[in-house]
């Protein structure tokens, strides 16, 4: 059971040589942008700050800024092939990616943090809603599988 993929034979359908950067920028994009299309409709769902706090946005963006970094570098300059002026060079790249991605994960762990914390686990006795909770913790999961999906869905041969 564990081989019966290794039949599949997908690369005869499709050409994924020069339309593999393209695929994975959409499919990025894609996840980017529903995170924020769920957060923006549980900020319009609940405008309130006694159902849903809009502090709770602070990881959306974090997320954000943790993309842009991510991707903000090539592996090339990671692995030290192509980048080497600078005041840091190979390992200013390698510490911001580092940074990138501790940004990326934290947001990722504040979200599920901020769903089961405040929404899940509730002391209220009223019947708060569960669903800013969840909004906002899959904002930062599609933020930050968009962030991997262009980060290493991409390839750099083909850029030269």
């Amino acid at each position: 059971m564990s081989g019966f993929l290794e039949n599949v034979r997908c690369s005869e359908c499709v050409d994924w040589g020069e339309k593999r950067n393209t695929i994975a920028s959409i499919a990025a994009g894609v996840l980017f942008f529903t995170g924020w299309w769920i957060i923006i409709d549980a900020a319009v769902k609940y405008p309130g700050s006694a159902e849903f706090n809009h502090s709770y946005h602070a990881c959306g963006v974090i997320a954000t800024v943790a993309f842009l970094m991510i991707n903000a570098v090539s592996n090339g300059q990671v692995r030290g092939d192509s980048y080497s002026e600078g005041c840091l060079g190979q390992t200013g790249a390698r510490i911001w990616l580092f940074i990138g991605f501790m940004l990326a994960f934290g947001s990722l762990i504040a979200s599920m943090w901020i769903l089961f914390g405040g929404y899940v686990i509730n002391d209220k006795q009223d019947k708060s809603p569960v669903y800013p909770g969840i909004a906002v913790f899959f904002q930062n999961a599609f933020i930050f599988f968009g962030g991997l999906v262009f980060k290493f869905g991409r390839t750099e041969d083909l850029w030269q």
